[in-house]
């Protein structure tokens, strides 16, 4: 729970969501929201999770689906679910695509994505997912209930968000399919090496770090986009939204900057505590304790050409899981970036990312079931 200074501080920086349209529920179509405890301990007030919830048509009493729960990037909401209803309930109808119960997830929080990662100054969301929220909306639903009927799935923040929670509750989830994650290694966070650089506007030999890439070309350094960003306002954006999940709380009750955001230099107490939501070096110092848990369970989907930088940090996590003898899929698609990369590719997904990564969730759940149903 938060002293009353700080949540003082952090109170000032978390005005009500702007209002939304109603979410208009049909038959396939619902909003699930819950208040959490935890989270309401933490802030003093009362904090809910919520999810748009998109069902199986003709659900039948005790037909056994699995859970795919997906978590939008930036800017997003559970309400990718309104979007998402009828092409996925079509696509249930036809045979085309796996009955599941298909749980778009809200990360939005004024302070930014929160990442459902557990944070001294957002609180506890990952925790409060595995221990409140699925469990209720998994026997609501008459849907999942065990770690092999639950899967995970987000992309670019949401990304990092579902493979977060694969290897920070590996028991819970039964595998996270991945895609353009936030950066899964700090040593390039946006091509930052944040624990050995001195300053995130320029790398060592002085040049200026480029963070945006369009048609294959450089045109925003990170600097630019920062003072973009705080244009803006100081907290709620991309950068600072990191700071918000990853930093300590400083005293003056707000999450301490990872950099300076006037000068780029970074601060080497701060670099140090983000390790530990640093996911490559998480697996590597806890691989022996690890690898049983997320075996056939880590898979992560990604363009070479990745519009803000971000597969570099992929190629350190694949690297690194090869040496530790893992069998997790870290896929790397020629030249696509941050918004194409789910579109058709004729050898690695002919008819796109999604149907291949709803296809083989439900591939398997079902091996799990035939294990369990086969004779001891």
């Amino acid at each position: 729970m938060l002293s009353i200074r700080w949540l003082a501080a952090l109170s000032l920086l978390l005005p009500s969501l702007r209002a939304q349209a109603a979410f208009v529920e049909t038959d396939t179509l619902k909003l699930f929201e819950r208040r959490s405890v935890l989270l309401s301990q933490f802030w003093s007030r009362d904090m809910s999770i919520r999810a748009g919830v998109v069902l199986p048509p003709q659900l039948r009493t005790g037909e056994q689906v699995p859970v795919c729960y997906s978590i939008h990037g930036f800017g997003g909401s559970h309400r990718g679910a309104i979007r998402r209803e009828k092409e996925l309930v079509l696509g249930m109808e036809a045979g085309t695509t796996p009955r599941m119960l298909y749980v778009f997830l809200d990360a939005q929080f004024s302070l930014g994505h929160h990442e459902f990662a557990d944070s001294y100054n957002n609180g506890p969301w990952g925790k409060a997912l595995t221990t409140e929220f699925a469990p209720v909306l998994e026997q609501h639903f008459h849907a999942g209930g065990a770690a092999n009927a639950r899967f995970l799935t987000g992309h670019s923040s949401g990304g990092w968000s579902s493979l977060w929670l694969q290897v920070a509750y590996p028991d819970f989830f039964g595998g996270t399919w991945s895609t353009a994650p936030d950066s899964v290694d700090f040593r390039d966070f946006t091509g930052i090496d944040i624990y050995r650089f001195a300053n995130a506007f320029t790398d060592p030999d002085g040049k200026p770090i480029q963070l945006v890439r369009r048609k294959g070309e450089w045109a925003q350094t990170i600097e630019q986009f920062v003072r973009s960003e705080l244009a803006k306002k100081d907290h709620g954006g991309q950068f600072m939204s990191f700071n918000a999940v990853f930093s300590p709380r400083g005293e003056d009750g707000r999450p301490m900057p990872l950099f300076d955001v006037a000068t780029g230099a970074i601060d080497r107490t701060v670099a140090a505590t983000w390790k530990r939501y640093d996911i490559g070096h998480i697996l590597r110092t806890n691989w022996t304790t690890l690898a049983p848990q997320l075996t056939g369970k880590l898979r992560v989907f990604i363009g070479t050409q990745d519009t803000f930088r971000l597969e570099g940090a992929c190629y350190l996590l694949r690297d690194d899981l090869k040496a530790l003898g893992s069998d997790a899929q870290i896929v790397f698609a020629e030249g696509r970036n941050h918004g194409d990369l789910f579109a058709p590719h004729p050898e690695l997904w002919p008819d796109g990312l999604l149907p291949r990564i709803h296809r083989e969730m439900r591939a398997a759940f079902d091996a799990g079931q035939a294990k369990a149903d086969s004779p001891k």
